[in-house]
């Protein structure tokens, strides 16, 4: 089992509202791009997504299940198919997007007793605490040529150091996607 962050992040490591949907004045600096630069598969995903589990935290979800249900296309099949986690202290339902169901108590307890791979995208308190207890394998960052100077950033100030190894990058419509896994100790 393996822990995948995925996360749309900016030249300056801003991770906050990339699709503008959280009001806030820089937000929807990834959907300035185009779409090919965001649809589909962009984080090289594949069968993960077949034989893996979503982790989501709440809002990511709610925003998600408003949107990916209607969608039909072969990664949104594959988006709407997979087995969802939601990371919550405030939803009690979770009917509105299939395959969907609540975290069932301590959440770090959770994903260490998971089998299947964990992606988790977006959700930044999710990843936070996963990052916090060393849980995190892999980060998939789809970098956008955009500097914003403000915003929630992926790797917060103070946070002590993390080493981490360039698993691969390529260039992925305006943006680059770059894999970094755990460094060798």
């Amino acid at each position: 089992m393996s822990v995948i962050v995925i996360e749309f992040v900016t030249l300056d490591g801003i991770v906050s509202d990339p699709d503008g949907r959280g009001g806030t004045p820089t937000g929807g600096w990834a959907f300035r791009h185009g779409p090919e630069t965001v649809a589909g598969d962009k984080f090289r995903l594949g069968s993960i997504l077949d034989d893996g589990v979503l982790l989501l935290g709440r809002r990511t979800w709610q925003l998600f299940s408003r949107l990916w249900p209607a969608r039909e296309d072969p990664f949104s099949v594959r988006m709407n198919a997979v087995p969802k986690l939601v990371a919550t202290r405030t939803l009690t339902g979770t009917s509105a997007w299939a395959n969907s169901r609540i975290v069932d108590g301590d959440l770090v307890d959770a994903v260490r007793r998971e089998r299947r791979d964990v992606i988790v995208t977006g959700s930044l308190g999710v990843v936070r605490t996963l990052m916090a207890e060393d849980l995190v394998d892999e980060y998939r960052l789809l970098t956008f040529p955009t500097v914003l100077g403000t915003g929630e950033r992926l790797f917060s100030p103070g946070g002590g150091p993390t080493y981490l190894e360039c698993r691969s990058a390529e260039r992925v419509g305006a943006a680059v996607l770059a894999r970094y896994g755990r460094a060798a100790r």
